[in-house]
């Protein structure tokens, strides 16, 4: 079985390829954007991945590599994925994850390949929340607060609408909040973790810095989330859409004491504007019964634990630099 997963580099990507490979439930082709990708994200692995060089926003080259590969599962994952700089940057975002996604449902068409494809989709599309909303379902209204999210409403969109125009086999998971090693820096519970690990080992500042500490949010490990990935495509059915959440949501504020519970150090916390967005989703719970029913996957890894993991991640690679 040939599974193709697009943006193989990213965090997600890279745990979502070491679980297929682990298991040796296929042969992994990957997609990079760069000559010069950043690879430390894929771990022992990454000598038995397939990894081709592609820009998904490039029609042509996106169709050669279906075309050639012609992949039995295809796991969308290659997105601009961080919230904060789709405000700054709103085309690029559009362009890279609705145009992206286009290419890769026409090339699909086109080569007549077939595969199941499974679209990453985001809680962020669900966006402005009505407190009686909550737990939100996948029928809830979908009000996106930022370019990002609206872009990946347009490639949720495009999934169901390929979907019933030419039959292709789309499946679309709505992932709440995921965290856990090589979470990249820019997100706010991998850069508390990283800030706290500076400070124990570089005698870095004890002050941390933070955004919204009022925000809810329903956080899950990322390496359930990547075996969710692969049960979707497994037994979800093509056309439909599926939450996957833990069911607990954690003020921001929560997580972070429970972040400092893991230091010996005293930090002072300083509210940092430019880490306030512009429009911020409050409350983010999800209902994936509708998932749970069809899959009968559950959450295994505790949030306690995956903040450990997050946090000694960024102890052993801060170490490791230092050694340098």
């Amino acid at each position: 079985m040939k599974v193709l997963i697009t943006g193989i580099n990213g965090f997600v990507g890279s745990h979502l390829a070491d679980y297929i490979i682990d298991k040796n439930l296929g042969e992994v082709y990957g997609t990079i954007r760069s000559k010069n990708p950043n690879l430390d994200n894929i771990s022992h692995n990454l000598g038995k991945i397939n990894r081709i060089e592609c820009d998904l926003t490039d029609a042509t080259r996106t169709f050669e590599i279906i075309n050639k590969v012609r992949p039995d599962i295809i796991f969308h994952l290659a997105a601009q994925a961080f919230v904060p700089p789709s405000w700054e940057a709103p085309y690029q975002t559009i362009n890279t994850n609705v145009i992206g996604t286009l290419n890769i449902l026409e090339a699909v068409r086109k080569s007549k390949t077939g595969p199941t494809i499974h679209l990453a989709g985001t809680s962020e599309e669900y966006g402005l929340v009505n407190g009686n909303e909550l737990p939100i379902k996948e029928t809830n209204p979908l009000r996106p607060l930022s370019p990002y999210g609206v872009s990946k409403v347009a490639a949720d969109m495009l999934c169901w609408q390929y979907y019933k125009s030419y039959g292709l086999k789309t499946i679309v998971t709505r992932a709440f909040n995921h965290t856990g090693p090589r979470r990249g820096i820019q997100y706010a519970l991998s850069n508390w973790c990283y800030q706290i690990a500076n400070a124990e080992l570089n005698n870095g500042g004890k002050t941390i810095k933070v955004g919204n500490l009022n925000a809810s949010r329903d956080f899950s490990d990322v390496r359930d989330i990547v075996r969710a990935y692969w049960l979707a495509v497994k037994k979800g059915k093509p056309g439909e859409v599926y939450n996957i959440s833990s069911g607990k949501a954690f003020s921001m504020q929560k997580i972070l004491e429970l972040l400092l519970n893991k230091t010996k150090l005293k930090f002072a916390i300083e509210k940092s504007p430019d880490r306030i967005r512009p429009s911020d989703v409050e409350n983010l719970l999800g209902d994936c019964t509708k998932f749970r029913n069809a899959t009968e996957w559950k959450p295994e890894i505790p949030l306690e634990k995956t903040l450990e993991d997050l946090l000694n991640y960024w102890r052993e690679k801060i170490k490791a630099n230092k050694a340098q």
